[in-house]
């Protein structure tokens, strides 16, 4: 097969290199699925430069996220269960070595793709849509009516936010860097878009609430908790979904304290061990919005990525923040493979 190994630490992305290797060859309880898109994600830059919480030992597959076809079913799953998904089924999912023409993977970290959803839009959902669905619902309460403000609104997580709070009733405030994110993040759904560039941001958001009392919930995949607490309302709640912004931030506890504000971390990943029957939940709730036409694929289309050897170019728009959504990678099927 053909993937993207990494054998030492990269200092970016032009360092990647696709080579071949043996195919994987399944556990019992695996999948093996022919892959037919990869996304890139924020968290594979700082993987292969050495700087993710989640390193796996020299040598490994770069990437997490993917769309694709079923190549074959586990032998053996717990309780005796029959597998959910047959040859030729098209599945997205995640787990380490997305990018690949060919990964093995449970059954837990996989789901069926939409039925009128591509393989580019699929390889963006299994990460960035629950993450933004159980962020808002699970961990911050979000209520019809609320207004919610979601940071990087133009990025994959934050078009996810995006749709997900609009379509249960909140009214949404976008963040973002640029005229264009603006717009993109006002096309999938914001009502207002402010840019972060600007000193006194926190100000026009907070005009932009009823009495100016501020947000009920704030997003974050950045890390701009100290500056978000000067528009989040009395009793509002701030869930913290990444540090895109490079940095980790202290934040004055007196000032969480005075505004009564309940600061959620969320790692959306831990749930399939942790709680399970949570993540199932979340599941539920996000393909009820997918089936019902209110959240849609968030593929960036500036440009178009095709073959591994584009991963390092991929990873690059990402990192300079030159894309908005999910930037997706086209997979060549290997010569004489029929799906």
């Amino acid at each position: 097969m053909q993937a993207i190994q990494v054998a030492q630490y990269a200092k970016g992305p032009e360092d990647l290199k696709v080579s071949t290797l043996p195919a994987p060859v399944p556990r019992p309880n695996e999948y093996l699925i022919a892959v037919h898109a990869s996304a890139a994600n924020f968290f594979d830059l700082l993987q292969i430069t050495g700087r993710y919480q989640h390193q796996p030992s020299f040598p490994w597959i770069a990437g997490a996220e993917y769309a694709g076809v079923v190549l074959s079913t586990p032998s053996v799953l717990p309780d005796g269960r029959k597998p959910k998904f047959q040859v030729g089924d098209r599945v997205c999912g995640a787990s380490q070595g997305g990018f690949a023409t060919r990964v093995c993977n449970e059954e837990e970290r996989l789901m069926p793709i939409p039925k009128a959803w591509n393989f580019s839009d699929a390889a963006g959902l299994f990460v960035t849509g629950p993450t933004s669905y159980c962020g808002l619902v699970n961990r911050a309460g979000l209520r019809e009516g609320d207004y919610v403000l979601v940071h990087a609104a133009a990025g994959g997580v934050g078009l996810a936010a995006v749709q997900v709070a609009k379509a249960l009733g909140a009214t949404v405030i976008a963040t973002a860097g640029s005229e264009h994110k603006m717009s993109i993040a006002r096309s999938f759904g914001a009502d207002y878009a402010v840019d972060y560039r600007q000193d006194n941001w926190p100000n026009e958001v907070k005009r932009l609430t009823p009495g100016g009392r501020g947000v009920d919930i704030v997003y974050d995949p950045v890390g701009l908790v100290s500056q978000s607490l000067k528009c989040t309302a009395w009793s509002g709640r701030i869930v913290i979904i990444g540090f895109t912004g490079g940095g980790i931030e202290k934040v004055a506890t007196n000032r969480i304290l005075l505004k009564n504000v309940s600061i959620i971390g969320l790692h959306f990943g831990t749930y399939a061990t942790a709680a399970p029957a949570t993540m199932k939940q979340v599941w539920k709730g996000l393909n009820e919005l997918i089936e019902s036409g209110k959240f849609k694929g968030t593929c960036f289309t500036d440009q178009e990525f095709i073959g591994l050897e584009r991963v390092p170019a991929a990873l690059k728009v990402l990192g300079a923040r030159e894309s908005w959504g999910k930037v997706v990678v086209k997979v060549n099927q290997e010569r004489g493979s029929k799906i």
